[in-house]
């Protein structure tokens, strides 16, 4: 039958019902049991078959294992992942992650599911605690180091443990030889201890702030001050002993002075739960808000702020923080940075990006901040460094304001999905900067009456009468011919000659009366609207090249009345760019004529309900549309 691993959390607590169905076939879980039930069959996972393909990626097994029966939250969003029960196995033990008790599968099937989710066993190889901790409760880690923990250090674990965050702690090693030793005081060195609770006592007149943590060995104990069996806790009355929950059981568990906490250990990872993860009852939950979000190579991949040309185009994302801390003048928040299915395309030679992330005052603009805006102004907090890690979180503390916040790569043209999370204390609102389509088109040009026709115009009703023949109309190959003249005539524009697609899409675009050619008024028309756009691209062909970066060509189109979303953006990219990431005057033409046309088949088509515009159409009408635009 099919296992079922779900993202675990507190049991009282289901995972939400919107959970997204990561199978192949599109069923469910439940959709997949009743179908074995009903076929009477046991379940076997072509998403993940049973052979070396799913154990590793890099290299050819030289053992022969057999798969036996026995008898998942990720990028921000809880995941059904069905697996089968056939695990590998050799000599009839299971070669991964196994029980003591022979019996017990729950451990290998649940890494199984872990290991599904991200390709292969072999992928699951390296990385860290903070890893497995998140993938495992949906929350969000950060890390402390003790000896440079701020000041109120305390007061950050406290509230952690009030808000059920998963606390850990460790002792950095030097080398392999010092795994696992011990130290004068009865601590393992390179051991993921955790922190249980946090609490003060009255000590000889004085306040005491206490720290307890356990080894999950559930054995082997601090023995310094504060500990099980120290004289500290004689001066303890019996009520606050047990209120603290003090024993001197060789349990594993164990009370410890801070100030020692902090000299005895290296290291504190806190993993932040998010409000889904936690028990209804929980004390305090974090507000959290989540964007998910790509770099592109082209559009959106800009690097980090030393590469000032690019930086503008990363992804942007304006956050407001509109309520202050309880009894603070500030507002605490803690941004984490994921780059989402890296260990998955380990097989395809992916390594992990380095990656950070700046956060600027925003100026008041509803729009995306341009070059000139971050050659002038320094940001208000950042990453603590740009690093080669699944993610990146820091917390801050800012006035209340809104601010721009920009995640990247180090390095620009570098392609990855990301997975942006900002925890707040209070209420904060975001908004992408890079989501909406706003087009703002020129009234098209009505004809100039008789007798009042510029100087200029009696020279183009002849060139056009040129062109034209006796028909008085030009066809797309008479366009191309008359537009490659005179523009190889402008000393000021280098490009390679219009193609006769281009004049095709320009008819297309001008034509009003769908007879494939242009009038002297269309013809006209069209001829302004080359002068714009030609100026517009010598304005952006920065070193007179006869190309421009891809990179300005969001500044480029909305300049000429075209403010796209990034994932429109991506796609022109995609479409007119060459390999150097550079577009020429054809196909920046070309892509202005593209966007123009279906701008105006939307506004002639569309209607409004409640403040959006839609547009109904028939197959008939849609592919009519799509071979027009």
């Amino acid at each position: 039958m099919p296992y079922l691993y779900r993202a675990p959390g507190p049991q009282k607590h289901p995972v939400p019902k919107d959970a997204r169905i990561t199978h192949s076939s599109g069923q469910s879980f439940e959709q997949l049991r009743q179908e074995c039930a009903q076929k009477g069959v046991l379940f076997e996972d072509p998403d993940f078959p049973a052979n070396n393909s799913s154990l590793f990626y890099s290299e050819r097994p030289q053992i022969p294992f057999v798969w036996k029966r026995p008898g998942f939250w990720q990028h921000s969003e809880w995941l059904d992942v069905v697996i089968d029960d056939r695990l590998p196995t050799f000599k009839d033990r299971l070669i991964f992650l196994h029980s003591a008790d022979h019996s017990e599968f729950w451990s290998a099937l649940l890494e199984k599911a872990y290991a599904k989710l991200n390709g292969s066993y072999e992928a699951l190889k390296g990385g860290s605690t903070i890893e497995a901790m998140e993938d495992f409760t949906g929350g969000v880690a950060e890390t402390f180091a003790t000896k440079e923990a701020p000041e109120n250090f305390y007061e950050i674990l406290e509230k952690a443990l009030k808000r059920g965050s998963l606390v850990g702690c460790s002792i950095d090693i030097r080398n392999a030889a010092e795994s696992e030793a011990r130290t004068p005081f009865g601590l393992i060195k390179g051991h993921a201890y955790s922190v249980t609770g946090i609490d003060q006592v009255n000590f000889r007149g004085q306040k005491m702030e206490l720290i307890r943590v356990r080894n999950p060995w559930g054995q082997v104990e601090w023995t310094g001050s504060w500990s099980d069996s120290s004289s500290e806790w004689r001066s303890v009355g019996p009520a606050e002993q047990k209120r603290l929950c003090h024993t001197a059981l060789d349990d594993g568990e164990f009370w410890m002075a801070f100030r020692d906490f902090k000299a005895h250990f290296d290291k504190v990872e806190i993993c932040n739960l998010t409000p889904d993860a936690l028990e209804e009852d929980a004390l305090h939950k974090w507000e959290v808000t989540v964007h998910q979000g790509s770099w592109v190579r082209g559009s959106t991949a800009g690097g980090c702020r030393n590469f000032l040309d690019t930086f503008w185009t990363n992804p942007q994302i304006k956050l407001s923080l509109t309520e202050k801390d309880e009894g603070q003048e500030d507002c605490t928040f803690l941004v984490a940075l994921m780059q989402k299915d890296r260990r998955k395309l380990k097989r395809f030679g992916a390594d992990m990006l380095t990656i950070g992330y700046a956060i600027y005052q925003s100026p008041g603009k509803d729009e995306h901040l341009n070059k000139d805006f971050f050659r002038y102004h320094a940001s208000q907090a950042r990453s603590k460094t740009f690093i080669n890690l699944r993610e990146v979180s820091d917390r801050f503390k800012l006035p209340p304001g809104e601010y721009i916040l920009i995640p990247s790569t180090f390095e620009p043209h570098q392609e990855a999905d990301f997975c942006l999370r900002i925890f707040s204390e209070k209420k904060a609102i975001t908004q992408d900067m890079d989501g909406d389509v706003d087009i703002d088109l020129p009234e098209p040009l009505k004809p100039t009456p008789a007798g009042q026709e510029t100087e200029e115009e009696p020279q183009f009703r002849a060139l056009f009468e040129q062109v034209a023949g006796e028909d008085m109309e030009v066809t797309a190959e008479e366009l191309e011919y008359v537009l490659n003249a005179v523009l190889s005539k402008k000393k000021d524009l280098q490009f390679k000659k219009l193609s006769l697609i281009s004049c095709k899409n320009i008819i297309s675009l001008m034509d009003t009366s769908g007879n494939g050619k242009l009038e002297f008024g269309e013809f006209k028309a069209f001829w302004d609207k080359l002068k714009t756009w030609t100026n517009l691209f010598l304005q952006f062909d920065a070193d007179k090249s006869g190309t421009m970066s891809s990179y300005e060509l969001r500044t480029a189109l909305k300049a000429a009345g075209f403010q796209l979303s990034h994932h429109l953006l991506q796609l022109v990219v995609l479409r007119y760019a060459d390999e150097g990431l550079q577009l020429g005057f054809d196909d920046f033409l070309n892509c202005l004529v593209r966007l123009e046309n279906a701008s105006r088949v939307f506004q002639a088509l569309s209607t409004k309900n409640e403040d959006k515009e839609f547009i109904h159409l028939n197959i008939n009408e849609f592919i009519n549309l799509t071979m027009n635009i």
